[in-house]
């Protein structure tokens, strides 16, 4: 099994939980970043015209930054977000569409402070064609993710 990590993080705790799931597996790890940051204002899911509720009410790509190089070469994809609306944020579904998930298991997990995971492997499984999801998770440390290896 070759795996790889890959993960959006805007505060911080999902980085931390994808960095220690990368390091215990072992896998590699890859950080999807917008072209344009989210500032903490962009984040703020509470005002109705935060550029986080724009994107996802309005279903808009946000383009990334970055490519990851032999994607081929990974048969497992652990990919961490944070939840917006039950479900990854625009920016990971964006980065998804860019590479051919034929034959891939993937296993997402989410941080939230507030909702569950919800419906997220079914909203995630359009921009992972070809990909078995193995399940999507609400996580708060390292070690809910990794007991499922």
């Amino acid at each position: 099994m070759k795996a790889l990590v890959v993960y959006f993080s805007t505060g911080g705790k999902t980085a931390a939980i994808a960095k220690e799931v990368a390091e215990k597996l072992p896998a590699d790890l890859f950080e999807i970043c917008p072209q344009d940051p989210y500032s903490s204002a962009d984040i703020k899911w509470t005002n109705p015209v935060a550029r986080c509720n724009r994107e996802k009410l309005g279903n808009k790509d946000v383009p990334v930054v970055g490519k990851i190089e032999n994607f081929e070469e990974y048969d497992t994809i652990i990919l961490g977000f944070p939840l917006w609306y039950g479900g990854a944020p625009n920016v990971v579904t964006t980065f998804c569409k860019g590479y051919d998930w034929t034959g891939k298991n993937v296993c997402a997990f989410a941080t939230s402070l507030a909702s569950g995971i919800g419906k997220t492997a079914e909203k995630l499984t359009p921009f992972v064609k070809g990909a078995t999801i193995l399940g999507a998770k609400r996580v708060t440390s390292a070690e809910e993710v990794l007991k499922d290896f």
